[in-house]
């Protein structure tokens, strides 16, 4: 978790291993310690790897100024960017682009992401489509598209997958290159790219439950958030309706709330409404997309919990205290916070047993028998539950084909 957090902030200058450690709830002198003895190297030569990485990245895949790439890269310095790249690379940054060709003209930025195969991206768009909010997200084809705001930089961007690599493509404008680390790594995170298949299969795969499923589908992921508050919000208006009701609330819900934005795809037209712009409505504003009192409640206090520092909708390093924390919000129960726990802190035994999809797929199990059941899945239980949600959307799929026919 503290690589990955680390990538996350490899753009900001003003981010230190204390406040990090702090993040994580460790001393600085336990984090230094952990990742030596599990990586051999220290918080900021781990920090500097990675931003070396995506310099050399930005130089071979893009037409971004030398000048550009140090700062969007997390340098604040061109001095010492190109002090330690050639240290080592053994070449000077201009010598490295000159090597590799050039890069891909345009008036976009486009970059790769590597994943672990194998990786069920049909299936990624699959769950992400019908749950798309209208406005800040699509799916279309084989691309998935968003609307962007981080620290004030606004835009959109384009995923879709390589064709000749294990890797996702992704474009965005040039306007955006000073918060790539932060776009990179949210992405990384919406779809699961650090998972290992491979040791997931060799767990699940032995079930007698999941292991036609594991075998045949071992690249399936569990989505996660790009937004961690955009999910809060979707798994409350996702509380006891379909998938299919939650996204018509979600869009009206971005369409009330999310500020106007102007994009080269029609169907992105709205950046994804903020805590502090939900905390400071009103009740009937809220319940004026068509929500129950003591749901628009709930969104309103999830919004000021947020703003006041009492929740945290990112990975930390205790998902089970973060999901306690969330249940102490009215209306949030142990469904919407384990669901979260599963999409925004990316904790891979996050398990909502309370769903009724998930218990369906057992044959209509108690939530007390399914999370019994649960247990041999441990610690891996997120991605039993993508397994056992897409049993049950194929049963129904099967049933509505019969019904027809």
């Amino acid at each position: 978790m503290a690589a990955s957090r680390i990538g996350e902030t490899i753009g900001d200058a003003a981010r230190t291993v204390e406040m990090l450690a702090e993040e994580l709830g460790v001393g600085a002198r336990h984090l230094r310690r952990i990742l030596d003895r599990t990586l051999g190297v220290s918080p900021v030569e781990l920090a500097q790897t990675q931003r070396l990485l995506l310099a050399k990245q930005l130089l071979t895949e893009t037409r971004l100024p030398i000048t550009s790439i140090v700062f969007a890269s997390g340098f604040a310095s061109i001095r010492r960017f190109n002090a330690l790249f050639r240290e080592r690379y053994r070449l000077t940054p201009s010598e490295l682009r000159k090597s590799s060709g050039p890069p891909v003209s345009g008036e976009s930025i486009c970059l790769s992401l590597s994943y672990r195969p194998p990786f069920e991206w049909d299936e990624m768009l699959g769950f992400l489509a019908p749950r798309a909010v209208a406005g800040v997200e699509a799916v279309l084809g084989q691309a998935y598209l968003r609307t962007i705001d981080m620290g004030g930089r606004k835009g959109w961007l384009k995923v879709t997958p390589g064709s000749n690599s294990h890797a996702l493509v992704v474009e965005t404008p040039m306007t955006l290159a000073s918060v790539l680390p932060q776009i990179l790594a949210r992405l990384r995170g919406l779809f699961d790219l650090d998972a290992r298949p491979d040791v997931i299969a060799d767990h699940l795969g032995r079930d007698p439950i999941l292991g036609e499923s594991v075998r045949r589908h071992s690249g399936l992921r569990v989505p996660g958030a790009f937004d961690g508050f955009e999910l809060g919000v979707r798994a409350v208006l996702g509380q006891q309706v379909s998938v299919r009701a939650a996204t018509t609330l979600a869009g009206r819900y971005a369409e009330r709330f999310g500020e106007a934005i102007e994009t080269p795809f029609p169907e992105l037209t709205r950046l994804t409404p903020t805590p502090e712009r939900i905390a400071k409505a009103e009740l009937d504003d809220v319940t004026g997309i068509g929500l129950v009192g003591s749901r628009a409640a709930c969104l309103l206090s999830l919004a000021k919990a947020v703003c006041d520092g009492d929740v945290s909708l990112s990975p930390g390093p205790d998902p089970s205290a973060s999901i306690e924390q969330l249940k102490s919000i009215p209306g949030v129960g142990s469904w919407t916070a384990n669901y979260i726990a599963m999409r925004c802190f990316r904790w891979p035994d996050a398990f909502p047993h309370g769903d009724l999809g998930l218990r369906k797929a057992l044959g209509g199990c108690s939530p007390d028998e399914l999370l019994e059941t649960a247990e041999a899945w441990r610690p891996w239980r997120a991605y039993a539950a993508m397994h056992l949600w897409r049993a049950s959307v194929m049963k129904q799929c099967v049933s509505i084909k019969e019904t027809s026919e």
